[in-house]
């Protein structure tokens, strides 16, 4: 089993991976699909399903699919053409788009929100249909956004495509037992058997440079978050926390009396700054989702600023480790809040980020492994419930709770030998398990816990 590091980590936007992200890359694949096809097309329709549909508008799943049908992808996503397109499409009810004629398509009719149809492959569902001059369809592929930016068909998911079909790799663990004895047996740490791997399939320079930028990335979203204030948009009326917390924390800075327990705020605020920056549609990372993008550069910022004889040259090996920690979690159960619940968005992201904050501050395999168990294991059967089904409440600090749980993870595991009870294995089954029992209303629906708790305006 392999799943890149680019993969399990992709720039894009926000404020959702599943909601956003993934209907505008399942748009442009069919786009290639009409491109190659025989057919004459002369418009366009959509249809959202399941969780899609149900927070489809709070998530901008709609805008997304239309900007993905008019040609734009996360990786080069340009908020101020964004606009002018939309408002074009809605004028004029037409989409044009390189390599294809014309189509017609009236956003108030053609994108379709069908609460009553759910789709049997996952929970995050769509169809996309070109039709001909009549308005009869004659092209249709229904599409699953299944966490994290990645898209699959309904017949790549049904043939199980969502596992790796490259080139071998040389250590091809599926599972933390067969990690650790691979590590074992070979004397390469965690970073080290996924560092071959990565190389084997995309050579060193691509790895280097790739993951300069993927720091870089969510340093500046961290930056901007910290220094920019105002109502984060959608009807809720949320401001923005992250500068006024900064601003007080550095004003803190050099005072005898500021308790230690401020260095929780520290790690909430880095947090809260992306995930203020991803409500507002910003540029940020899957870390493994948009939802939970706060926690790992959170925790990487708290170890390179706070923790000492930290170094920028360790930052490869913490995403790594948490690619490694990451790709376990979603080849044996699921990194979708649709899916699972937010255990398998933000419980992921914290699993993730104590394994990588345990490898570079010294954590051996097994402590490692320890402290990825330790911190999802104390996320299971948390909720995706999100209010108005917008990615801030109770998203925006729950990033920032789950950076200080992967810290204290780390911390845990590095105090023991790595010997415990629970395996890593266990916890992730069991992660899988609590999220094929929980009720569809918490698995982001807004059908039900805070969603429908709390006033939505």
């Amino acid at each position: 089993m392999f799943l890149s590091v680019f993969d399990m980590f992709k720039v894009g936007i926000g404020p959702s991976s599943s909601h956003t992200m993934g209907p505008m890359v399942a748009a442009g694949r069919f786009l290639d699909q009409m491109r190659a096809s025989p057919f004459k097309f002369a418009g366009l329709r959509a249809s959202l399903h399941g969780s899609l549909a149900f927070t489809g508008v709070g998530h901008a799943t709609d805008r997304a699919t239309i900007l993905g049908l008019a040609g734009f992808t996360p990786e080069d996503y340009d908020a101020e053409a964004a606009e002018k397109t939309l408002e074009e499409i809605k004028q004029t009810r037409r989409i044009a788009v390189d390599g294809l004629p014309e189509l017609k398509f009236d956003p108030a009719k053609d994108m379709i929100f069908d609460y009553d149809t759910k789709l049997a492959g996952h929970a995050n569902g769509m169809m996309l249909m070109a039709t001909d001059a009549q308005g009869d369809v004659t092209l249709r592929e229904t599409y699953y956004s299944i966490g994290g930016g990645f898209v699959m068909t309904e017949k790549e998911l049904a043939a199980g495509k969502d596992t790796d079909e490259g080139a071998p790799v040389p250590f091809p663990f599926k599972s933390a037992a067969e990690m650790l004895e691979m590590s074992a047996k070979s004397g390469k740490t965690i970073a080290g058997m996924k560092r071959a791997n990565e190389e084997a399939r995309g050579g060193a320079e691509n790895l280097r440079e790739g993951s300069k930028r993927l720091w870089q990335v969510m340093r500046d979203c961290i930056d901007r978050g910290l220094t920019t204030d105002g109502t984060l948009p959608g009807g809720l009326q949320v401001k923005r926390r992250a500068k006024g917390i900064y601003d007080a924390l550095m004003a803190e800075r050099g005072q005898n009396q500021s308790a230690p327990h401020t260095i929780n705020d520290w790690m909430s605020v880095y947090a809260m700054a992306v995930n203020e920056e991803n409500a507002a549609g910003g540029q940020v990372v899957t870390a493994p989702t948009n939802g939970a993008a706060g926690v790992m550069p959170a925790t990487l910022r708290y170890y390179l600023d706070h923790v000492p004889g930290a170094s920028e040259a360790h930052i490869e090996d913490f995403l790594l480790t948490a690619a490694a920690i990451g790709g376990l979690v979603k080849y044996n159960a699921s990194i979708s809040g649709a899916e699972a619940g937010c255990q398998a968005e933000v419980g992921s992201a914290a699993a993730m980020s104590a394994a990588g904050l345990c490898a570079v501050m010294g954590g051996s395999p097994a402590q490692i492994e320890n402290a990825a168990e330790i911190a999802l294991e104390h996320h299971l059967g948390m909720t995706c419930d999100p209010v108005k089904g917008l990615v801030q409440v109770p998203c925006i600090e729950r990033n920032g709770l789950g950076a200080i749980k992967a810290v204290s993870a780390a911390s845990l595991a590095l105090r023991g030998d790595g010997t415990h009870l629970v395996p890593l294995d266990a916890c992730i089954e069991t992660m899988r398990q609590t999220g094929e029992d929980m009720a569809e209303k918490y698995k982001e629906t807004s059908l039900g816990g805070l969603a429908v708790n709390v006033p939505n305006c």
